[in-house]
């Protein structure tokens, strides 16, 4: 078990997290506590992880020396200024917040707190998070691994320089998103060829997962596993000279890169 868990913000990734560590025994939920302006976010944080709140951010700092800094990017200083007099150096402070800096979190909070960076995503309510984090300067060794431990225990997780955080942003933050629309896709391509809605939607979701199993499991370039399905003059070639046409590959590109850009800005602003 890790030292008491709490979270300023009560969202849907605090949610993902919660649940989540709970499930690998990495969460003492009667020693966690969240905190959230809003009551209908705490009353619906409690109901799905049992973990308690309270409308006081100063709270959760009194019960918990982990804290996750689960609020959007644009609340961010005030709550690190509402917080700052209760932060010591018994608390490690990790951030989700898309955008913003260590150095950003160690303006508000001083320079010898223990501040370490994280951008997961939602899948972690499944336990498939895919996140990168990076740690600030006065973060220990320890805070490292267990930052690490934390974050592959609901998926993968990966240790970079800071300055590669806003392309993790980009793409695997923002990029169940872009797969949510590219499934919606494929199962309306299933419903205009004759088959029933539901059934489109499992075939398509469960295509996505097999194909991305594939990826990982067998360690092959999605390139050569395309060219496999690819037979001459087939149906699947016929498809993929479709998507071409339509600039789908530029397309994912440029959204990665377009979410890359946005949370630079976050974090500028």
């Amino acid at each position: 078990m890790t030292p008491p868990i709490g979270f300023l913000g009560a969202g849907q990734m605090a949610t993902a997290l919660a649940n989540g560590w709970i499930a690998a025994g990495l969460l003492d939920r009667t020693a966690a506590v969240a905190s959230d302006p809003h009551p209908n976010a705490r009353d619906r944080f409690t109901a799905t992880t049992g973990i308690r709140t309270t409308a006081t951010n100063a709270d959760v700092l009194a019960a918990c020396s982990v804290i996750v800094l689960a609020v959007k990017p644009q609340v961010m200083a005030a709550v690190l200024s509402d917080v700052r007099s209760h932060v010591t150096r018994n608390h490690l402070l990790v951030s989700i917040a898309a955008g913003i800096t260590l150095d950003q979190l160690a303006d508000h909070l001083g320079r010898d707190s223990r501040v370490v960076r994280v951008m997961p995503n939602t899948p972690a309510l499944v336990g498939a998070s895919a996140a990168g984090f990076a740690a600030g300067t006065a973060a220990t060794p320890d805070d490292v691994l267990l930052v690490g431990k934390l974050f592959s225990s609901v998926g993968t997780a990966f240790p970079l320089p800071e300055k590669l955080l806003d392309a993790v942003t980009g793409l695997s933050g923002s990029g169940p998103a872009f797969v949510y629309v590219f499934i919606e896709a494929l199962a309306d391509g299933g419903v205009r060829a004759g088959l029933p809605r539901e059934v489109a939607l499992n075939l398509a979701a469960q295509t996505v997962l097999g194909s991305a199993k594939m990826v990982l499991e067998t360690g092959t370039h999605p390139a050569a596993l395309k060219d496999a399905v690819a037979s001459p003059g087939g149906t699947t070639i016929a498809g993929l000279h479709a998507l071409e046409r339509a600039g789908f590959r530029a397309a994912a590109m440029d959204a990665v890169v377009a979410a890359t850009d946005r949370a630079s800005e976050l974090g500028k602003t």
